[in-house]
């Protein structure tokens, strides 16, 4: 064999784990079928700023750990993630804390906030949330539910929130104080020079090979490699042949305006149904730019289809069934290591990722060193 691993796509799980093994002494040859590496945590650079191709990525982790291990490629800046939501002509901060309540019901205490949304909770008589409306409505009641949720989520997953398993919103902070900080986490920042550069680092001295579609490589190259770390979509990698799973894809048009400071802010929703668009990324902000030009992304959700780029699982029970079926496949390929969001389809944020990354490349080459 002329490789110890071919790993199939460069992003952060690929990135790590072909990282780890080269440490260990181990031949790499890392595939993509982009143009480029590092997956979607992708920047380019447009008018002197890094623009997250892909949509936004802030890297938050409370895992000291993981906060290290990524230092060690970048250092990161101090951005703290404080989105805006506009719902039809009202603008509120996110996440949903005493700034948003004080705007919507004209109240300042946290005990006022607190017996409006229990008002409205108590209303609604929801004992076991059945899916992502109800959960919905069970934290956060009515009003907020109804302008702030509701609109963006079903553009969001393209799906009414009937329809949609309840643990998704449990991904929404939610907090009585006047914080517009939307994560919890110990750490969080954006790395200086963009993620492109971090992926850069990690697969120093390692093969890569772009614009590599594993499925057409595999025909001429079947034995180049003892075993293949496999980041795409699992069903793809067996041929659909349990039918195809469900995901979301997102799209962007991207433009540079003449300004600049467009909406004085990296990231603003629209939650009310009518616009099209989920959200819009001001890409400066991330890293406080101060060039003289500004570029947008407006970010629009759909349905994925074949052929197109897959960004989210669709985890309802009906795909998370299927995915068992598969992941009963996946355990027979002796030689093979599913991984990632689109491999293991499960919902990743980036410190997951890296986190699952390290923990396989950690079993597999402890593994292989006992050998």
């Amino acid at each position: 064999m002329q490789y110890d691993y071919l790993i199939v796509g460069a992003g952060l799980f690929g990135a790590v784990f072909a990282h780890e093994a080269k440490k260990k002494g181990k031949k790499c040859l890392v595939i993509d079928k982009r143009p480029h590496i590092a997956g979607n945590v992708y920047c380019e650079n447009i008018e002197g700023i890094h623009v997250h191709k892909y949509g936004a990525h802030i890297f938050h982790t409370s895992n000291k750990e993981i906060w290290e291990y990524m230092n060690q490629f970048a250092e990161f800046n101090n951005y703290i993630n404080s989105p805006i939501a506009i719902y039809k002509d009202e603008l509120y901060n996110l996440p949903f804390n005493m700034n948003t309540f004080s705007k919507m019901w004209g109240i300042r205490t946290p005990k006022e906030a607190k017996e409006m949304i229990a008002q409205q909770i108590e209303k609604l008589h929801i004992t076991e949330p059945k899916n992502l409306e109800e959960q919905a409505l069970s934290l956060a009641g009515t009003d907020v539910y109804e302008k702030l949720i509701k609109g963006y989520t079903e553009k969001q997953w393209g799906r009414p929130c009937t329809e949609l398993p309840a643990f998704i919103i449990k991904r929404l902070p939610f907090r009585f104080t006047y914080d517009n900080n939307y994560f919890n986490d110990t750490y969080q920042g954006i790395p200086k020079g963009g993620y492109t550069a971090i992926v850069e680092k990690m697969l120093e001295g390692i093969e890569v090979k772009t614009n590599t579609d594993y499925f057409d490589f595999r025909k001429e190259y079947d034995n180049i490699a003892d075993k293949i770390v496999f980041t795409g979509m699992i069903d793809e990698y067996f041929g659909y042949k349990l039918g195809a799973l469900e995901y979301r894809s997102v799209r962007f048009e991207t433009e540079v305006l003449d300004t600049d400071n467009y909406q004085g802010n990296a990231v603003v929703n629209y939650t009310d149904r009518e616009v099209p668009y989920t959200r819009i990324i001001e890409h400066k902000h991330f890293e406080f730019g101060k060039q003289e030009k500004t570029v947008i992304s407006r970010e629009y959700s759909s349905e994925w289809k074949v052929g197109m780029e897959p960004y989210y699982p669709v985890n309802n029970e009906q795909n998370d069934a299927l995915f068992e079926k598969y992941r009963e496949l996946a355990e027979k390929e002796t030689n093979v290591i599913f991984g990632g969001r689109l491999g293991n389809y499960k919902y990743y944020d980036m410190d997951k990722v890296v986190e699952a990354a390290l923990l396989t490349a950690k079993r597999e080459l402890l593994g292989e060193d006992r050998k």
